[in-house]
């Protein structure tokens, strides 16, 4: 078959094949080119040894057990990764082999592979330009029926990797695809495996599922396969707690409602469709049911706040990430009343911050929708309109036209208390609405302090 192959991609095969070594495309790479989508990491596996591999690119970097030599080019954000045939013994930690053995074949290393449709290879066919696809797993067999499928026996692929199986719901959800049903049982099986691995790794997983085209059927195959009670158990515990009662609007039980906001939402950014996915997490520990049949959840946004801290610990969120997270589901519980003074909304900004005002109006309105409200209202239009102006006032005394160097020289002072304190004054008359925020009306009111 004829594919066209990156400029440095036909390098590397031909300066291996000069040399008359064995070298293939494999992994993901050969899955995207099948399925028409853009590859984005580029892995080869070969006969050469490491220092063989380090002859034929002496400016690659290699500094691992695994036989892996990188490659960097400015033709790619990501190094090309080169790896030597290798047999793997042992799994203590779950994650790594204990013990890695170049192997002397292809069929060696395709074996230790996760899944058949990661575990084809591309060999370009001897003087020629066009290449042949090495399936030894049914991998392209599995493409067409759209399934994610271990090779060999599922449950010795997750015994050796246990991310394997957060990567398999990650993988469903990029491609659309399902989990085969024994590659399932078996998550299901060895769900607890995932404790082993670093809360990173998971944590890159789930953003990369939830980035997804799919990230609603991933999170339901993350729940299904029970890694959801491994990694979030919060969150599970939120289905079967009701809503619905006289009085309310709300359709579904709280977990539920989470994953019908997370379908909803229509931000890509998998931190703002996280936060959406447990905004209501402190639902469960603050339900409570009236004699009238009106159900409660007070103060259950302190709660989900609290909890939203917890995961984002666990699952070693940056600080940026962190306080961006938490900060959404704190405030998705802000009101929107037609009465609302400037003040009011004004604060509502600087609770949330003006950088993620437009992240928070993604998740009330998919919360609107996961509880089977419209996505918007005449009010939550206008509080929309409402934002925009009050957002053209200062928030801080930085926001002035004017700054601490035009007070000195106005008013000829020294560095000091007083310029901050003649500052702090307009800002003040700024945010009543009694001075324009204007270069020119600020220096004229400056000249009312000589």
């Amino acid at each position: 078959m004829k594919i066209q192959l990156p400029e440095f991609v036909q390098e590397i095969l031909k300066k291996f094949s000069a040399k008359d070594y064995e070298i293939y495309v494999v992994g993901g790479a050969v899955r995207d080119l099948l399925t028409a989508r853009s590859v984005d990491d580029w892995d080869f596996t070969t006969s050469a040894t490491p220092e063989e591999i380090l002859k034929i690119f002496p400016d690659g970097f290699y500094d691992n057990e695994f036989g892996t030599v990188g490659i960097a080019d400015a033709s790619s954000v990501n190094p090309y990764e080169i790896t030597t045939f290798r047999k793997e013994f042992g799994y203590s930690d779950a994650r790594r082999p204990d013990r890695v053995e170049w192997g002397k074949t292809l069929e060696e290393d395709m074996a230790r592979r996760d899944f058949t449709i990661n575990a084809m290879a591309l060999k370009q066919l001897k003087g020629k330009d066009e290449f042949e696809i090495v399936d030894l797993f049914g991998g392209q067999k599995d493409l067409d029926k759209k399934i994610v499928r271990a090779v060999g026996d599922a449950n010795v692929r997750f015994s050796e990797d246990a991310l394997r199986m957060m990567r398999a719901l990650r993988i469903a959800a990029e491609l659309g695809f399902t989990i085969e049903e024994a590659t399932l049982e078996a998550i299901k099986k060895n769900a607890a495996l995932i404790g082993k691995i670093a809360r990173e790794r998971v944590k890159e997983e789930l953003f990369k599922l939830l980035a997804s085209h799919n990230p609603y059927e991933g999170i339901l195959l993350f729940r299904n396969s029970g890694l959801m009670q491994e990694v979030l158990p919060e969150l599970e515990k939120a289905f079967g707690v009701e809503q619905k009662s006289p009085g309310r609007h709300h359709l579904y039980d709280v977990g539920t409602h989470l994953l019908m906001s997370l379908k909803a939402c229509k931000s890509t950014d998998p931190l703002v469709r996280f936060a959406t996915l447990i905004h209501d997490i402190g639902k469960p520990g603050t339900y409570k049911k009236l004699p009238t049949g009106v159900i409660t959840f007070y103060n259950h946004e302190v709660i989900s706040t609290r909890i939203a801290r917890n995961i984002a610990e666990r699952l070693r969120f940056s600080n940026e990430e962190t306080e961006k997270f938490v900060t959404l589901v704190r405030w998705h519980q802000f009101t929107v009343d037609e009465r609302q003074t400037d003040s009011a909304i004004r604060r509502f900004i600087k609770n949330v911050g003006k950088e993620n005002v437009t992240d928070m109006l993604y998740l009330r309105v998919a919360d609107r929708l996961g509880g089977g409200a419209r996505e918007t209202s005449w009010r939550l239009e206008e509080f929309k309109k409402r934002l925009i102006e009050v957002q053209k006032q200062p928030f801080t005394v930085r926001d002035l036209k004017i700054n601490g160097n035009d007070v000195m020289e106005t008013l000829s002072l020294a560095p000091g208390p007083k310029v901050g304190e003649i500052l702090n004054i307009l800002f003040e008359k700024v945010v009543e609405n009694d001075l324009p925020n204007e270069k020119e009306e600020l220096i004229k009111e400056l000249e009312k302090f000589k």
